[in-house]
């Protein structure tokens, strides 16, 4: 079976794990993700349904444009792929514009546009909730059209919800099966990865979402799949989970010789 790409670059998207994923997931009749991001998990299974969710505005509003207005869309986004618009000068420009703008779909047009002419595919805010990837100095940014395409087929069984994966879980019934990708759990204390749009996914929001799965599982026997960094936290927050370890690659610097093979858990609730 083909493997389908994301349209949106994301660090520490799921397109390497995806077999693992697809191995350990459970069927049902609808997929919930509450950590949505660039959606490899949901262009790569096969459920009737699907209820995706973030809390990233952003991307939620760009999918939803996607889901309803794709071919329109997919044109007005090329103008912003030409050699004119890979400049560092332009890029900022843009990215200021993209702050100050309030319009929807002029915002999903931007996002696109700086995620992927911006570094390393990172989506990242400051406290004020502006947008400050810099420049990514690629040296030709590719214009995902077959990716939207096959996005835009797929959200049509889809909705998309801006919202905490607290209220995610909240909404799940049973014959759903739940599919969590949060922000990972740092490997060392130097390693903090854990700053996700503007808030930060704590050891307190870690821990409440290992609860809040093993809570559907066991009252509403909804099964729930969690991945993870193989750590001695993680291992404490998913005791009550089955846990697989799954190995993949990941870069950890700015330079090649920084990729690494680490493991990761895959913490299944039933």
């Amino acid at each position: 079976m083909k493997k389908h790409r994301a349209f949106l670059k994301w660090a520490g998207g799921k397109y390497l794990l995806l077999d693992d994923i697809q191995r350990h997931l459970p069927q049902g009749d609808c997929l919930v993700e509450p950590f949505v991001g660039a959606g490899s998990v949901f262009l790569n299974t096969d459920y009737k349904k699907y209820y995706l969710a973030d809390i990233n505005s952003d991307l939620i509003n760009l999918y939803t444009i996607i889901k309803h207005n794709s071919s329109q869309f997919i044109s007005d986004a090329r103008v912003f792929f030409t050699p004119e618009m890979n400049d560092a000068d332009v890029y900022y420009t843009h990215r200021r514009l993209f702050n100050e703008s309030a319009d929807p779909y002029y915002r999903a047009l931007l996002f696109l546009y700086l995620n992927r002419h911006g570094y390393n595919g990172l989506c990242r805010y400051n406290l004020r909730g502006q947008f400050n990837v810099p420049f990514g100095r690629y040296v030709r940014p590719y214009f995902p059209q077959a990716e939207l395409e096959w996005f835009a087929e797929r959200a049509q069984q889809a909705t998309f919800a801006c919202e905490s994966y607290v209220q995610t879980l909240s909404r799940v019934r049973k014959g759903s099966v739940v599919y969590c990708d949060p922000p990972y759990a740092p490997l060392s204390s130097t390693a903090n990865f854990t700053a996700y749009h503007t808030n930060s996914f704590t050891a307190k929001e870690q821990a409440l979402l290992a609860e809040l799965a093993h809570k559907l599982a066991q009252k509403k026997d909804v099964p729930v799949l969690i991945s993870n960094h193989d750590t001695e936290s993680t291992r404490k927050w998913y005791q009550e989970a089955t846990l697989h370890i799954v190995t993949t690659r990941r870069s950890i610097s700015r330079s090649a010789n920084g990729r690494t093979r680490i493991d990761e858990l895959l913490a299944l609730y039933t």
